[in-house]
């Protein structure tokens, strides 16, 4: 199947790769179908969500551990059974990276994580009990985050 992207141009994916989102992105209702996109030169550390129903939608994700070694968080049983109810089993938590020119003025939110289950191919974002910042800097020079010296790769 091909789509057109917002960062990739048209490209093509096999529909197993596709991404349902159980409980949408906040703001984004009317999008559920994504994939993930990778690019060799970046590095593993950043995901591009790429909506597959809107071309000029698509989210950076990155890995919040990096940020953080105590994330994930412990869900509450109350939202583990939640997300056990929209097939998200085994989460993976990713987090959403707003990224600007200037990478020191660049941030994550850890509050609202998007968990996706690889098995199922089911996700959701999430808001979480715990008292993450919704904008935690991405880099040092930003206050906190990863150091200069730490590889995003």
């Amino acid at each position: 199947m091909k789509i057109k992207t917002r960062d990739f141009g048209t490209i093509e994916i096999n529909e197993q790769e596709i991404i349902t989102f159980q409980q949408p992105i906040f703001g984004f209702e009317g999008l559920i179908h994504y994939v993930l996109l990778f690019d060799d030169e970046v590095g593993a550390s950043f995901i591009w969500l790429q909506s597959i129903e809107d071309q000029n939608i698509c989210f950076v994700l990155i890995d919040p551990a990096l940020l953080l070694s105590e994330y994930p968080p412990d869900l509450s049983p109350e939202m583990a059974e939640d997300l056990r109810k929209k097939n998200i089993n085994d989460p993976v938590f990713r987090a959403i990276a707003v990224l600007r020119n200037d990478l020191t003025q660049s941030t994550v939110n850890l509050k609202s994580p998007i968990v996706i289950d690889a098995q199922s191919q089911c996700a959701a974002q999430v808001i979480l009990d715990d008292d993450y910042p919704v904008r935690k800097p991405l880099l040092n020079g930003g206050k906190g985050g990863c150091s200069d010296a730490d590889p995003l790769t």
